[in-house]
């Protein structure tokens, strides 16, 4: 199984967002030095419990401090900006990393509606309305491939490079998926999101249309893993999770409820929301059930708790647990 890392940025109570983002790249190193295979970080706006608003200067930075790991984004939330401009800011990367850069994208606005609104440039339509035609035209401009209609007709996204970064498409439904079989792109599905994916991934292999970069289809997975020596510190950790989820993911996260009992916090689970958390040996069962339930060889891990250090560890276990 090849493992990778989704990073959010947490921002725990008590700390800094920048605090966060230097976590971010302590875990980054430790991933590539571990052997995970990916380090996507997300972009996510107005959310004081989350610091990834930027995740161009972030792969930056964390591509800078490693060696081997490929360094990406998971995702940039491409309605926001010109593709243009996308095109652009990863071939910089590129340009500095070569080999080493992912372009993952997304649709949904990674904020509340105003301060997506916000994020258009005079407030212009949203732009998930294009997002396929916004898609397409990043491809061609990653490519090279001369655009001959509408406003970037004749446009080249600079600067040249002898690779591209690898592109995926983020999808937590059947619409996103659907564009990725279409546009013939690999897809990553976040299974932490919406635990009913397999089937979907299934339609996405189905009707996926071969493309020159990605001739067959390929499928990641997103899961909210939570990992430590003892189950009882697994599910006293997941305590701040859930109550961050509670409030609708407002503010940091929050310390672990000490007086709870082990478990006690489960039954306000989402199940919508899926997690695997235990041991290192009842995660790495867990993780090999949904990669097989989705006929994937690849797992993307998101871990969110309070305490870094418990977020270093449990990634630690789980690449001991692999044998990564």
């Amino acid at each position: 199984m090849r493992l990778s890392v989704l990073d959010q940025s947490p921002v725990p109570e008590g700390t800094s967002p920048s605090q966060a983002l230097r976590n971010s790249i302590e875990l980054a190193i430790l991933a590539d030095e571990l052997g995970y295979f990916r380090y996507w970080v997300a972009e996510h706006h107005g959310m004081h419990g989350l610091a990834g608003s930027s995740p161009e200067i972030l792969i930056g930075h964390i591509a800078e401090n490693t060696e081997n790991i490929r360094v990406g984004s998971g995702g940039v939330m491409l309605s926001h900006y010109s593709p243009l401009k996308v095109a652009e800011n990863f071939k910089v990367l590129e340009a500095l990393h070569p080999g080493r850069i992912d372009l993952g994208l997304g649709r949904a606005p990674g904020s509340d509606a105003h301060t997506a609104y916000a994020l258009r440039l005079g407030g212009a339509a949203s732009g998930s309305d294009n997002y396929l035609e916004a898609v397409m035209e990043l491809r061609q401009l990653l490519n090279g491939t001369s655009i001959t209609t509408g406003p970037l007709a004749g446009i080249e996204a600079l600067p040249s490079t002898s690779q591209i970064p690898e592109m995926w498409l983020l999808a937590s439904s059947q619409g996103s998926a659907s564009i990725a079989a279409h546009c013939g792109l690999p897809l990553s599905w976040a299974h932490f999101i919406n635990g009913d994916g397999p089937t979907i991934c299934d339609l996405y292999r189905e009707h996926y249309s071969p493309s020159g970069n990605h001739p067959e289809p390929s499928v990641s997975v997103g899961v909210s893993v939570l990992c430590a020596e003892e189950e009882s510190t697994a599910h006293k950790m997941s305590s701040s999770l859930e109550a961050w989820r509670a409030t609708g993911l407002r503010g940091p996260i929050p310390s672990p409820d000490i007086d709870s009992e082990a478990g006690e916090h489960l039954t306000v689970r989402d199940p919508s929301r899926p997690m695997v958390l235990g041991t290192p040996s009842q995660v790495h069962d867990g993780l090999v059930e949904i990669g097989d339930s989705y006929g994937t060889d690849e797992l993307l891990i998101v871990t969110i708790c309070y305490d870094h250090q418990e977020r270093l560890n449990s990634y630690r276990l789980i690449a001991e647990a692999f044998d990564l």
